[in-house]
């Protein structure tokens, strides 16, 4: 299997190139409740980037919309110079877990396999090669002993790993992940973790709606803080400092103290 990353001749490179997203003046309503107000924010290298904020702050609805599962009211988002559409074989997505029928009778093979259809295109089957890159992506993320079993009876720490797995058979360049930690267990977390360094190191860009601001400092290397709008964006330890996290979580003044003692115990430079 390769992990080869970003080709630094292709758009995006870190030299002279477009960024790798970009987001313009995104603004998403529900009915007339705006969700997300005029957001913009550029990632231009390669890196564990986090989008941080309280819930129900549009942290999921940005990259949905970045993705085309939401519409926007306004704006643009752009990968590598380029509407979504024209490269979204490149792009990979983990969904959150409760937005899947786990009771869908597939099993896990057939799930990771999902990953190499949009380079398949629409009359090919997969066959020896995708196959072998579907147990490979499994065996990254540790479960490659559980390739026959029903995707249903999988712990919940396992499902998202193996829809982890499902974006690694992708072999994309951008990687967006929506909340991966969610109700996971310490080993799923962990696991998942590496993968995503090891993705990092490769040259791709990993993009993760994240919850808790406590491991925030410890696992990326920059950050967004969004309330609706974006508050602050950059290096992790320049963004997390007590007033970004006081114009953030307004409103949350039960766990700004604690936050505050995590972000300064654990705060470091990319």
């Amino acid at each position: 299997m390769s992990h080869a990353g970003v080709d630094r001749g292709q758009e995006g490179s870190r030299a002279g190139g477009p960024p790798l997203v970009e987001f313009h003046d995104v603004t998403v309503a529900y009915g007339r409740r705006p969700v997300i107000w005029n957001v913009d924010l550029e990632i231009d290298a390669a890196c564990l980037f986090g989008i941080i904020g309280p819930n129900g702050a549009g942290k999921s609805t940005l990259l949905k919309a970045a993705l085309g599962l939401v519409p926007m009211v306004g704006g643009s988002v752009r990968f590598f110079g380029r509407p979504l559409r024209e490269v979204r074989s490149r792009v990979g997505y983990v969904p959150q877990r409760e937005t899947v029928d786990w009771d869908f009778p597939v099993n896990v093979m057939d799930v990771v396999l999902m990953g190499t259809y949009g380079r398949l295109g629409w009359f090919r089957r997969p066959g020896i090669r995708e196959r072998q890159l579907a147990r490979d992506s499994l065996d990254r993320v540790g479960l490659a002993d559980l390739a026959g079993r029903q995707i249903g009876r999988l712990s919940g720490g396992q499902q998202q790993r193996v829809f982890l797995a499902r974006a690694l058979a992708q072999q994309a360049d951008v990687y967006l992940l929506d909340e991966p930690m969610a109700g996971v267990d310490m080993r799923s977390q962990e696991q998942i973790f590496r993968v995503l360094a090891e993705l990092k190191a490769e040259g791709r860009l990993v993009v993760v709606v994240h919850h808790d601001l406590r491991t925030a400092a410890e696992w990326f290397d920059r950050v967004a803080l969004v309330d609706m709008r974006l508050v602050a964006a950059g290096p992790t330890a320049v963004v997390l400092t007590p007033e970004n996290l006081q114009r953030t979580y307004a409103g949350h003044i039960d766990v700004l103290e604690e936050l505050g003692r995590a972000v300064a115990t654990r705060g470091r430079t990319p």
